[in-house]
C-alpha cells in the first residue's frame, strides 16, 4: 500500500535535501576527530586498557596529538614510531602513556613506508568487517530468517550483561526478531569506550566489544535453536560513534542506532564533531552490512507530533542523503518515525496512518523503524496496552519494516519479563489478525489521509528551502532549534576540543580503504 504522491514532488524534496546536506559532507571531509583516529587504531587491532580503565587507543591518540597535532592523522606518526622502536601497537601505546616515546610526522620515503604498513594493519580490520558480513549471510542461509515483516524489535538491558543474555534469549523464544541492548545512561558522553564485560549500568548496559561478543554468541546459540537468525542491535552514537561502529562490525552486530543529529540535539554534542564522526561510522556500517536506525522519533518527545511532523520527514530525507553518501544502501536505512500523536486529538489514528504512509511512500525500499507511543503513556496500563495495539495495527497496515515493541508499563517501571511477554502477545495477535490488511486498505486519493501526507511533504519542502537560505545552512537551522526545539550552535557543545582541520599531509588508511581510494 502506497499513497498516490507526485513523484516530481518527492524528487524535489530529495534534491533539496542533497543541497542542504552537501556542505555538511564537505565540512566532514575536511576535518578529523579523536574518535575517528581511535577507530582507525581499533581496526588495526589495538585493544585493551590500562589498570584504571583508560583504553590504550586513547593514550596513543593523545600522545600523538600532544607531539605533532591531530591534523595529520595518527597513522603516519604511529607506524613510523613502530618501525623506529621495533614495537607492536600495544607495547607502543603503553610506552607512549608512560612518556617514553616521542612522535614526529615522517616525510618522503619514510612517510610512504609508514603509510604502507598502516594500510596493511588497518586492512586486517576491514577484512574482519567483511568476514563478519559473510558469516551473517551464511548463517541466515543456513539457519533461516525471520518468517515475516515487520521484524519485531525488543529492548533488553539490565545493566549486567550476564543478566541481559538470558532475558534476550527468552525474548527471542517469545517471538522477538531483533534484540536491542540499550546503552547505559550517559555512555554517549564518555570520550572512550569501556573495556571488557560489564556488570553495572544505569538504565542500560555499557556498549563494549566484549559485551557485543558475549551477546552475539548467545543469540547465535538461540538462533540455531529456533531455526531463524536473531539480529542484535546497539548504539553507535555519542562521542565514540566511529569506534563503536568498528567494534560492532567486527563482532557481527546487525543493526546500530546511528542518527545524523540525535547526539547534537539530545546530548549537546558539538555539531561538527557529530557530523565528522558520523561519516566514518556510516562508512563502516556500509562495509559491514549493518542496518542503521535513525532517531527521528525523539523529535516528537519534545515537539508536538502534528505540528512538527514535517521536521521528521525533513530529517529522514537528510539521514538518507548522508547515509547514501557514506555508501549505505536502501535496505540498510532503518529511518525512524513514531506513533506519538496525542490520542485526545480528533482523528489521531488517521493522522498516524498518514504520517506512516508518507514515510513508506517516500522510502519504499527502506526497512523503516516504527516506534511505539511513549510521550502520552500516562501510567494507565490498560489505556497503554490499547494504544500499543493501535500502534501495532498502524504498523501492520502501512508495511513498516522494524516494529519496536511497545510496553504498557512505559513511564511506570522498567518492564519485567512478564510485561514483555504481554507486549509480544499484543504484537502477535495484531500481526496474525491484520498483518495483510494493507492489501485491502487503500486511502481515498483526495481523502483525509492522502491530503495530510501531501501537506506534511509540502511543509518539509518549504523547510528545506528555508535551511538552504540560511548563511550556514543546516548548522544555522540546528542552532535555531528547528529540530526537536533544541538549540545547538556549531561553536559549542561537548567534544569540540576533539576536532581538527586536516592538513595537506593528512592520511587515514581506514578512510581511503572504505572510500575505495586504495
Amino acid at each position: 500500500m502506497r499513497l498516490d504522491l507526485d513523484p516530481r514532488t518527492i524528487a524535489q524534496a530529495r534534491a533539496l535535501a542533497a543541497k542542504v546536506g552537501d556542505p555538511i559532507v564537505e565540512m566532514a571531509k575536511k576535518h578529523t576527530t579523536v574518535a575517528v583516529e581511535r577507530a582507525t587504531l581499533r581496526l588495526a587491532g589495538l585493544a585493551g586498557a590500562d589498570p584504571d580503565g583508560t583504553p590504550w587507543v586513547n593514550h596513543l591518540v593523545d600522545a600523538v596529538r600532544a607531539d605533532v597535532g591531530l591534523e595529520h592523522g595518527v597513522a603516519l606518526p604511529v607506524w613510523q614510531a613502530l618501525a623506529a622502536h621495533d614495537n607492536d601497537l600495544s607495547r607502543l601505546a603503553e610506552e607512549a602513556a608512560a612518556g617514553q616515546v616521542t612522535f614526529h610526522l615522517p616525510e618522503g620515503a619514510e612517510a610512504e613506508l609508514a603509510a604502507k604498513h598502516a594500510r596493511e594493519a588497518v586492512g586486517v580490520g576491514i577484512a574482519r568487517l567483511d568476514a563478519s558480513r559473510v558469516e551473517r549471510e551464511r548463517m541466515i542461509a543456513e539457519i533461516g530468517d525471520a518468517p515475516r515483516k515487520p521484524w519485531i524489535y525488543l529492548i533488553v538491558a539490565t545493566g549486567d550483561i550476564y543478566e541481559d543474555i538470558p532475558q534476550a534469549q527468552a525474548a527471542a523464544r517469545e517471538g522477538a526478531d531483533i534484540i536491542a541492548v540499550i546503552r547505559s545512561t550517559g555512555q554517549s558522553l564518555l570520550d572512550y569506550v569501556p573495556e571488557g564485560a560489564t556488570r553495572e549500568g544505569f538504565a542500560g548496559t555499557y556498549a563494549t566489544q566484549e559485551n557485543f561478543r558475549l551477546m552475539r554468541a548467545a543469540l547465535d546459540e538461540t538462533s540455531r535453536e529456533l531455526g531463524r537468525y536473531v539480529r542484535l542491535t546497539n548504539y553507535a552514537s555519542g562521542l565514540c560513534m566511529p569506534e563503536i561502529a568498528a567494534l560492532a562490525g567486527m563482532e557481527r552486530l546487525d543493526m546500530m542506532l546511528n542518527d545524523s543529529m540525535y547526539g547534537i540535539l539530545f546530548r549537546d554534542i558539538n555539531p561538527v564533531r557529530t557530523f565528522v564522526d558520523q561519516r566514518l561510522s556510516r562508512q563502516i556500517h556500509a562495509r559491514a552490512g549493518i542496518i542503521i536506525n535513525t532517531g527521528e522519533d525523539n523529535y516528537l518527545t519534545t515537539a508536538d507530533a502534528v505540528e512538527a511532523a514535517h521536521t521528521v520527514t525533513t530529517s529522514q530525507l537528510l539521514n538518507e542523503y548522508f547515509a547514501k553518501e557514506a555508501g549505505l544502501e536502501d535496505w540498510q536505512l532503518g529511518l525512524g518515525h513514531a506513533f506519538e500523536i496525542n490520542p485526545d486529538v480528533p482523528d489521531s489514528f488517521r493522522l498516524e496512518l498518514a504520517h506512516a504512509l508518507l514515510a513508506k511512500t517516500i522510502f519504499p525500499d527502506a526497512p523503516l523503524k516504527w516506534m511505539p507511543p511513549t510521550r502520552h503513556m500516562t501510567g494507565d496500563i490498560f489505556k497503554g496496552y490499547l494504544l500499543d495495539g493501535f500502534f501495532n495495527l498502524a504498523g501492520a497496515m502501512t508495511d513498516q519494516g522494524i516494529l519496536l515493541v511497545g510496553m504498557m508499563t512505559e513511564a511506570v517501571v522498567t518492564p519485567w519479563i512478564s510485561d514483555r511477554d504481554l507486549a509480544l502477545q499484543n504484537v502477535r495477535y495484531v500481526m496474525d489478525a491484520a498483518g495483510r490488511l494493507g492489501e485491502d486498505f487503500h486511502p481515498a486519493p483526495d481523502g483525509f489521509i492522502a491530503n495530510r501526507a501531501r501537506e506534511v511533504l509540502g511543509e518539509s519542502i518549504d523547510l528545506l528551502g528555508k535551511i538552504i537560505d540560511e548563511p550556514n545552512g543546516l548548522l544555522d537551522a540546528i542552532a535555531d532549534g528547528t529540530f526537536g526545539l533544541m538549540k545547538r550552535p556549531a561553536d559549542a557543545g561537548k567534544g569540540l576540543e576533539g576536532v581538527a582541520v586536516k592538513s595537506e599531509a593528512y592520511y587515514n588508511p581506514a578512510s581511503t580503504i572504505l572510500e575505495g581510494e586504495e
